[in-house]
């Protein structure tokens, strides 16, 4: 398990789960890692999601390319099975267990990510104790079904500004050509679905965006 994160660990921060590739996922998971992302969440949830033992199973084989890489691994939702396999954290929504509660139950140094749609939100999650939040969705997006209405980048702006030194990551509809942007208006990282894993190359796609996640 790795020690808290800092905002470099979130620079590029990969979010899949099974349903989101063609492809095998452990292979696209395998090239974006190699391609340098920094972070990576698995959301396994939705149509065709894994789920019981062979979802564990799964999250198993992840937490080892993840590991070997070096890189934070956070689970969705799934705190029983993040505390199980040792995963190095959770993401979870606002209608998901509350941070207080998570705290209560798990390892010292697990990390605890938010998503935060709003001020209000970013700032209760600064209070409780997140160690990140995911802010968004900046623009519109069809990977989550029931997606709020997009904050654009002068929300990510007032949400930072609001939370200080809290981590922030920009989530929701982002492309490549949206990177150097989300920086500049206060993102410690960006967040990215489709844009990689419906890449022709994922391993290519993260190292672009790797490095015009570093110019800012």
């Amino acid at each position: 398990m790795v020690t808290k994160i800092t905002p470099a660990d979130l620079r590029v921060y990969f979010i899949m789960g099974s349903q989101n590739t063609r492809e095998d996922p452990l292979v696209t998971i395998e090239r974006a890692l190699a391609g340098g992302v920094t972070f990576f969440q698995l959301r396994e949830k939705g149509k065709g999601a894994k789920i019981g033992e062979e979802k564990e199973e799964f999250v198993r084989k992840i937490k080892a390319l993840c590991k070997s890489y070096q890189v934070p691994f956070v689970i969705n939702d799934d705190v029983e099975l993040a505390i199980k396999i040792g995963a190095d954290g959770v993401h979870v929504g606002q209608e998901d267990e509350s941070i207080e509660s998570i705290k209560k139950r798990c390892p010292k140094d697990f990390i605890i990510g938010v998503s935060s749609t709003n001020l209000s939100e970013a700032e209760e999650a600064n209070r409780a104790g997140a160690d990140y939040i995911g802010v968004g969705p900046i623009y519109p997006t069809s990977t989550k079904a029931d997606a709020k209405m997009p904050i654009g980048e002068e929300g990510l702006t007032e949400i930072k500004d609001a939370v200080g030194e809290l981590p922030v990551v920009a989530i929701g509809g982002i492309k490549l050509q949206h990177v150097i942007r989300l920086r500049k208006a206060g993102a410690d990282g960006v967040s990215f679905i489709s844009a990689i894993c419906n890449a022709e190359n994922p391993e290519l796609m993260a190292k672009v965006m790797s490095l015009h996640a570093s110019i800012y």
